[in-house]
């Protein structure tokens, strides 16, 4: 399987107007801070979305946004399988934000941590938490054991199930005043 193509922020930038721009990622991050124009798709729901894109990429070119590059890519790669072409931004809204182009940030919205990072928290402490609790409990290891496992496997498959856990946490969620899944779907099939 080929790298989807992938524009540096500067590129995408300059041809912002020539693009549907899809956000991939959870709501919560969303909210703190977007691509200008960005529609919410969270990757754990494109599949429900393929026919709206479908239709979206007959009137142009999707540019697809996560926090790093890394959900993006694996967006690209499942809208190529579907027959729709996409590019990915390289870097993220991170590289974006980092080469002084401006983010929407709707109003009222808190920030969020980016996926990563509450993933590198998450894993962490529960490697600490099982070790510490092993040493009164040595069954409370396997806890380590265990994230440490699903560490491994994830690098392997590219995915990430504590990522998928939480992204469906109260923080992790868009504010009420965000436009809903629907009303996503809807804009982009008009």
């Amino acid at each position: 399987m080929t790298s989807p193509a992938s524009l540096s922020p500067t590129q995408a930038a300059a041809r912002i107007g020539e693009f549907t721009v899809i956000d991939v990622r959870a709501p919560g991050e969303y909210a703190s801070g977007h691509v200008p124009g960005a529609l919410n798709i969270p990757l754990d729901r494109l599949d429900e979305a393929l026919p709206a894109l479908k239709a979206a990429s007959a009137r142009g070119s999707l540019l697809v946004v996560c926090a790093s590059g890394v959900r993006s890519t694996r967006a690209c790669d499942v809208l190529s399988a579907a027959d729709i072409d996409a590019v990915t931004l390289s870097g993220g809204t991170s590289a974006w934000e980092g080469e002084g182009h401006g983010l929407d940030r709707p109003a009222g919205a808190r920030a969020t941590w980016p996926m990563e990072r509450q993933v590198r928290f998450a894993a962490g402490s529960l490697v600490v938490t099982g070790l510490l609790a092993g040493r009164r409990f040595p069954a409370a290891r396997w806890l380590s054991a265990g994230v440490g496992a699903g560490l491994v496997f994830s690098a392997v498959t590219n995915t990430c199930g504590m990522a998928a856990v939480l992204s469906k946490l109260p923080h992790n969620r868009a504010p009420r005043s965000a436009a809903d899944f629907d009303a996503t779907l809807d804009a982009l099939q008009s």
